[in-house]
């Protein structure tokens, strides 16, 4: 914890005295609060981190909370009403100079109160000393990833089976979930995807009341939350007997893909790895049907770090970065292939953490 503390105050340009981070209401979780303390379990509404140059912490949390928050080696105040919760803000925050703020995670009114309680102080930005520290995995964030990539591969064995006995989207989309929880899983990462036939389609769709037909994509996009980190995995499936044009579009990502995991190493820019991705799709008889990134970073959040394979991506892939590697294919009217694997950057090429069949199959 001290060191993830630490690495993000070495990222820090404006160098504050300190920095504080304020976990608001849900649906408005602010990842990073739960980056520093380390905690698997609890919601933390309305609680805060107070973080130190040295690596140190104090932690104010509700009663509610306060049973869990023990598990965090900090200096820890526990309050039972709003009074109790300002009183510690400003015994831990006292009269420093600068104030670092995660302004990517923090709303326009409750950064009005803070600046209100501390009218004498300066507030810098450190949002992106955040996101550079959370890019770059330790050891035990990739074992976390590692776990939540097993779960969702042993799901994917399942599938096969599972689509003989479903009839809609939505049934698909509940085995899924279900097995990915039996199978050690937390909850789901984000809401599965389970699109049939044209729906494949559309990258982003999720799961409806259509039936499965004879001759469907069937493409299943879905990750495994554990211990707070999240795996994300894709697989393109025909039912029944495959069209030629199916197996072409099927080929063309998985040889995309596979250019990708060449080119990924230390020290390449995202965008290069994106560029050979596109252009090699562009140069298929599947022009302009590659529609979305290569790959983004991956973590606490599903979307997580900063880091991404895109177009205007300058950042270049350092050791111990978890990207996905998701290539697509689609055509409206007919519908989408995209695979999907998730990957760590190594110094000389990458390994693979999602390792369940990319081959076509026709179930």
């Amino acid at each position: 914890m001290k060191e993830r503390i630490k690495k993000i105050f070495s990222f820090s340009e404006e160098k504050p005295d300190l920095i504080l981070i304020q976990n608001p209401d849900e649906p408005f979780i602010e990842h990073n609060f739960f980056y520093v303390t380390c905690l698997e379990k609890g919601i933390f509404e309305g609680c805060a981190a107070i973080l130190y140059p040295d690596g140190n912490l104090d932690l104010i949390v509700s009663e509610l909370e306060s049973q869990t928050a023990f598990n965090v080696k900090a200096d820890i105040k526990i309050y039972k009403n709003k009074h109790e919760y300002e009183s510690f803000l400003k015994e831990s925050i006292g009269m420093v100079d600068t104030i670092g703020l995660n302004y990517n995670g923090i709303s326009f009114s409750d950064f009005l109160k803070i600046q209100k309680m501390f009218p004498d102080a300066n507030f810098t930005n450190v949002s992106k000393s955040f996101m550079n520290a959370r890019a770059i995995k330790d050891e035990n964030e990739i074992n976390l990833i590692k776990k939540a990539a097993i779960i969702v591969d042993k799901v994917v064995e399942k599938i096969p089976d599972v689509l003989h006995k479903v009839t809609y989207e939505y049934e698909l989309a509940s085995e899924i979930d279900y097995y990915m929880q039996k199978n050690g899983a937390d909850k789901a990462g984000f809401e599965t995807i389970s699109s049939f036939g044209k729906n494949s389609s559309e990258p982003h769709y999720s799961h409806g009341d259509v039936p499965l037909k004879s001759g469907d994509f069937v493409l299943c996009d879905f990750g495994a939350c554990f211990k707070r980190y999240n795996s994300d995995i894709t697989r393109t499936f025909v039912f029944g007997k495959a069209s030629s044009v199916q197996k072409k579009m099927h080929k063309v990502v998985l040889d995309a893909q596979n250019i990708a995991f060449q080119k990924i190493k230390s020290g390449v820019k995202g965008k290069d790895v994106h560029n050979l991705v596109y252009d090699f799709i562009n140069n298929s008889e599947f022009k302009n049907c590659f529609i979305h990134s290569t790959g983004h970073s991956l973590g606490l959040a599903v979307h997580d770090g900063g880091v991404g394979l895109n177009a205007e991506s300058d950042n270049v892939l350092e050791e111990n970065m978890v990207l996905t590697v998701e290539p697509g294919i689609y055509i409206p009217g007919l519908g989408g292939v995209r695979i999907e694997d998730d990957i760590v950057v190594k110094k000389d090429g990458l390994e693979i953490l999602t390792k369940s069949c990319r081959d076509f199959i026709e179930i």
